[in-house]
């Protein structure tokens, strides 16, 4: 890539992140959402964590794995099901290493 490639990325990068961003700030109090769609957009933060943690912890360096070989997948299993069933923060962390602790011990 040339330096004016580079450079013309870089502005339509940023005229493209303050037109996103503005979009909202335009409209002022007058623009309101449909009360369908404000109740799909609550979910919207879940969706996004998801699609971030849920490839990186079925990851293994030979491809994706669900084997007892992959530890992070099963640890986070784990820690999923004891904050399903008791809703402890510390709890879920403590289950999750634990269980990830053995599996790298055992496997």
């Amino acid at each position: 890539m040339s330096a004016f490639q580079i450079w013309l990325a870089i502005i339509g990068m940023g005229l493209v992140t303050a037109v996103t961003r503005a979009f909202f700030l335009i409209g002022g109090e007058r623009a309101v959402l449909p009360p369908r769609i404000q109740r799909v957009l609550r979910y919207a933060p879940a969706a996004a964590l998801a699609a971030v943690v849920v490839p990186d912890l079925l990851e293994t360096p030979t491809g994706f794995s669900i084997a007892l070989s992959n530890h992070a997948l099963w640890a986070s299993l784990a820690g999923l099901a004891y904050y399903l069933k008791r809703r402890g923060m510390l709890g879920t962390i403590a289950v999750g290493m634990v269980v990830f602790t053995l599996l790298r011990l055992i496997f």
